[in-house]
């Protein structure tokens, strides 16, 4: 019997989801606005969509080196508050701070500066956050307890279209404060809340640290592990991710240029195209849980990546604001399927609690490392063909993504593993 059957431990796995949901919806509330409100920002000094997308991917490139670096540190780290928070504590302020700058800049230097320093303070707690829970929660929970986080994030981008409509268009710099001081209040609660010394995962770092004799974990011998590793389903989910990323980026970083240059709609119109989708994912988070633990978590990912890809690519048959809105939704509930579980999957393959950080930064690199190619390619594709055909360019990314995760689904079959 699980050791979380008790009524105890059911609130404490109640009670750390709620808390690690609010930690990334306060992360999430400052990059979603980012995503749909830096890109006309850059186009008021930059004509070539291919460099306004290499900018917006500038974040997930930084986070591709210092997300594993900090992640390891935090593995590695040992204090009265755990290993987590004390990054929390620090830079989620901070990045809070630099947000509210951004739309101060009006020289184009200056407003790639603020970009650079702000992605910068933000990838340095990135996936600390989302390493809380399984620091906390055992791996049959995990995947309820993700769609709840996910769900908050899920959130975020209602928030952001919100504020797109209701303020950007009137109030360009103001707009920018809310998703700020919805981190700042988040991080006062997080941080006022919760101990992750107390954490099941710390508790087994620590064990595993009088066992073992030693007390870091060298990041440099987790990659080699997983590169030497024959069974190869670690750096296949790794390229799934990558591929998925690209995908996913592109529609949201280009998403309000593509509004506004093939549909006709006000930048703030075109920033508030993800409302209805936001609520389409929010109402497929947690069947995507149920699915998966049902079906497999490697099939509800690919049934998901398929979805997306099939749905954006009935959004460019007939480009229109309904349409667009209608396939963004579909998409959605796809994406759903994918976010929910991918984290899941590596979560689940880490062979030890020290190193659950590195191993959701795993994830969360992958998922940058997407973020960053993905609009830049896709820009280059819109350079040469046009705004037109922008969600059949993303449709593709997604077939890239479906032949990956196939191999997935063989090794798994071959070595009768379950993800």
């Amino acid at each position: 019997m699980s050791t979380l059957a008790t009524p105890a431990d059911r609130r404490t796995t109640r009670r750390i989801t709620f808390y690690v949901a609010l930690a990334v919806f306060a992360q999430e509330a400052t990059w979603d606005f980012y995503d749909a409100q830096v890109p006309p920002l850059l186009r008021e000094h930059i004509a070539s969509t291919a460099i306004v997308g290499l900018l917006m991917g500038m974040d997930n490139l930084l986070g591709i080196f210092v997300q594993p670096w900090i992640a390891n540190r935090s593995d590695n780290t040992r204090t009265r508050w755990g290993r987590r928070i004390p990054y929390l504590a620090v830079g989620m302020p901070l990045a809070a701070v630099l947000f509210t700058l951004i739309p101060l800049a009006t020289a184009l230097p200056a407003l790639i500066a603020v970009i650079f320093v702000y992605s910068l303070a933000g990838n340095s707690f990135k996936p600390i956050a989302q390493a809380l829970l399984p620091d906390f929660i055992e791996p049959e929970r995990r995947g309820r307890a993700n769609a709840f986080v996910k769900i908050a994030s899920g959130l975020t981008v209602l928030v952001s279209a919100l504020i797109s409509a209701f303020l950007v268009d009137d109030h360009p710099k103001l707009s920018f404060t809310v998703p700020a001081a919805l981190m700042l209040v988040c991080t006062a609660v997080l941080v006022s809340r919760v101990r992750d010394n107390r954490s099941r995962g710390y508790q087994a770092a620590l064990a595993e640290d009088t066992a073992t004799g030693e007390p870091e974990v060298r990041l440099l011998d987790l990659l080699k592990d997983i590169v030497r590793d024959p069974d190869r389903s670690r750096l296949l989910v790794i390229g799934v991710v990558l591929l998925f990323g690209s995908a996913w980026f592109s529609s949201r970083a280009l998403l309000t240029p593509y509004g506004m240059e093939t549909l006709g709609l006000t930048r703030g119109e075109a920033g508030s195209l993800t409302f209805p989708s936001g609520i389409a994912f929010l109402a497929a988070a947690y069947p995507a849980a149920l699915l998966a633990e049902r079906v497999g978590r490697i099939r509800t990912i690919t049934i998901g990546i398929v979805v997306f890809g099939v749905s954006l690519a009935f959004g460019a048959l007939a480009p229109s604001p309904t349409t667009t809105v209608i396939a963004f939704c579909a998409g959605a509930v796809g994406a759903a399927g994918f976010v929910i579980n991918a984290a899941v999957v590596l979560w689940n393959l880490a062979p030890s609690a020290r190193v659950i950080g590195v191993y959701t930064t795993l994830y969360t690199v992958s998922w940058a490392t997407g973020g960053f190619i993905g609009p830049g390619l896709v820009g280059a594709m819109i350079d040469v063909t046009g705004w037109r055909y922008m969600l059949l360019d993303i449709a593709l990314l997604c077939a890239l993504a479906t032949a990956v995760v196939l191999r997935v689904a063989v090794v798994n079959r071959r070595h009768a593993t379950s993800l």
